[in-house]
């Protein structure tokens, strides 16, 4: 999968809050990931997000026609 920042993703595991949907707000070797519902922020190893998304729901780059 090809990640960019201001794409919302759903991970498989919700968040305490109740929210699986996360927006990514930094890629490399880590990622750094808000929650959706919250705003409570998170940085994730690149191998431990990878595993965890289960789709991206919204992509945060314009799509060209």
């Amino acid at each position: 999968m090809d990640f960019s920042v201001g794409d919302i993703v759903q991970m498989k595991k919700s968040h305490p809050c109740g929210s699986a949907q996360w927006e990514i707000l930094r890629t490399g070797i880590d990622f750094r990931i808000k929650c959706c519902g919250c705003g409570h922020m998170v940085m994730l190893p690149r191998v431990k997000f990878e595993k965890n998304v289960k789709k991206i729901i919204s992509s945060g780059t314009p799509q060209e026609e």
